[in-house]
């Protein structure tokens, strides 16, 4: 992207409310992209990022339904899963091109998130917002939907299930717990008397009183993954813990209308071999997880969009705002040590986490470590090492800029070991960035997801402790 005068930096970081009005007549319906201005404030820096990674989601959205698409690029695929083969040498001789109608429906709920952001922002009008949630919600409404709960990926023009696999063709509880934390947090934000508000408020509702996370359970202390009409629970995939999944339980526990008990919780999350960890990597103690140094940063991302991990406790006594932390700096560590030598792994060029590669899309960690930075891993983890998560957002935006700096934002990975820079740009990738850069700034979502009522009953049966859960 060419550089632009910090003049029009400055304009756009600091003029947005008092722009010219959208159409709707309430503000801006457009955000323009920026090119790489340096010498910015920490706090100028992470306004451009958050702003210009929102525009994935705003303009970069599918143009009929709204639906977060499930990537920018197009790959050849027939399942999902033929295109995250390559990343392990299989052969895909897949004809069949993947992503122009694909909306992400986890993804979708992170853009839920950034538009609320973008309200209290001033890069988007409020009601030029809600217009398009409403688009959202009510394109889901007559999409397919198995028991109140949506698939993977959906076709956006279409509102058909694209299956992620033969199996997985239908029912996906994880990626709809992501698509309603979402929407119950433009639930809380959204609030004011106006006929298309309480009209979100009542579509949003309907969504969630209707999702039989119950029905995921087949009877058993166990939760399963995915259930499909066709297929019934052949997929046979318990949320085991401890991963990205934390969120599913909390809002299965949180359900007004179909809510799961503790013994399903306990018998499927906490009661999993991999759940706890307790070894030390780089004389820093990890929790949780069965992943040696911890696994794929977006762990400790997912859930905590929504869930404050801050001062958060459960029933076993962990502390998950230590776990993030660990983490996050346990996944820097390695990527300093660097074992397997790559080139431009450094102290300001790190974070392992799932996302596209030169050879297809992995679950980036220490164990699975082709040479490929992801730039949302470091930038999510703000609020757990905002020092070291700065310097690497410095160097990104700076040092790299000119080679992953577009006008979504970040490039979703790059490997200056095999001189590649990612055409792609992951709705689950940049949607953390946006959501944690303000968790970290304002606690926005945090204050708005922590302060439902169902939430909290529901964490609370659960065994969680948190400030948010005291008498006021």
């Amino acid at each position: 992207m060419s550089i632009r005068p910090f003049a029009l930096l400055l304009a756009l970081t600091t003029v947005f409310p008092s722009l010219a009005n959208g159409i709707y007549g309430d503000g801006p319906d457009s955000i323009a992209p920026v090119g790489v201005v340096r010498g910015l404030t920490d706090e100028q820096l992470l306004e451009t990022v958050q702003r210009q990674t929102f525009r994935y989601f705003w303009h970069g959205a599918h143009p009929v339904s709204g639906l977060a698409l499930e990537r920018s690029n197009t790959v050849y695929a027939e399942f999902y899963w033929d295109y995250i083969n390559e990343a392990w040498d299989e052969p895909n001789f897949s004809t069949s091109p993947w992503g122009p109608d694909a909306g992400a429906i986890g993804g979708t709920g992170f853009g839920i998130m950034g538009t609320i952001v973008a309200v209290e922002r001033g890069w988007i009008g409020r009601d030029t917002a809600v217009r398009r949630l409403i688009k959202i919600a009510d394109f889901l409404m007559h999409s397919d939907c198995f028991h109140g709960i949506y698939p993977h990926f959906m076709n956006g023009r279409t509102g058909k299930t694209i299956p992620f696999d033969r199996v997985d063709d239908a029912a996906d509880i994880v990626e709809t717990s992501y698509l309603l934390m979402g929407f119950l947090c433009a639930r809380e934000y959204f609030n004011k008397a106006t006929p298309r508000e309480t009209y979100l408020r009542n579509r949003i509702n309907t969504m969630w009183n209707v999702a039989n996370w119950r029905w995921h359970t087949n009877g058993e202390n166990k939760l399963y993954w995915h259930w499909s009409p066709n297929n019934g629970f052949d997929m046979n995939f318990p949320v085991w813990g401890w991963n990205e999944c934390l969120i599913t339980y909390i809002m299965a526990a949180s359900s007004p209308g179909h809510p799961i008990s503790k013994a399903v919780y306990d018998g499927t999350w906490t009661g999993s071999n991999g759940f706890e960890n307790g070894k030390s990597y780089y004389g820093l103690t990890l929790p949780l997880g069965n992943y040696d140094r911890g696994g794929p940063l977006f762990f400790v991302h997912y859930t905590f969009m929504g869930v404050d991990p801050n001062g958060l406790q459960d029933s076993l006594g962990h502390d998950y705002f230590l776990q993030g932390r660990n983490h996050t700096l346990i996944n820097r560590a390695y990527c300093v040590e660097n074992p397997k030598h790559y080139k431009g792994y450094s102290e300001k060029c790190w974070g392992l986490t799932a996302g596209d590669s030169f050879k297809g899309y992995a679950a980036h960690c220490p164990e699975v470590d082709f040479g490929v930075i992801q730039p949302t891993a470091a930038l999510s983890s703000m609020p757990y090492t905002p020092k070291e998560s700065m310097e690497a957002l410095r160097y990104f935006y700076e040092v790299l800029g000119d080679k992953i700096w577009r006008d979504y934002g970040f490039a979703d990975g790059f490997s200056p070991q095999h001189d590649w820079y990612a055409p792609s740009h992951l709705a689950i990738d940049q949607g953390p960035i946006v959501v944690m850069l303000e968790n970290y700034r304002s606690g926005l979502l945090w204050k708005l997801f922590m302060n439902i009522p169902d939430i909290q009953k529901g964490m609370k049966n659960l065994g969680f402790q948190s400030a948010y859960f005291k008498a006021k």
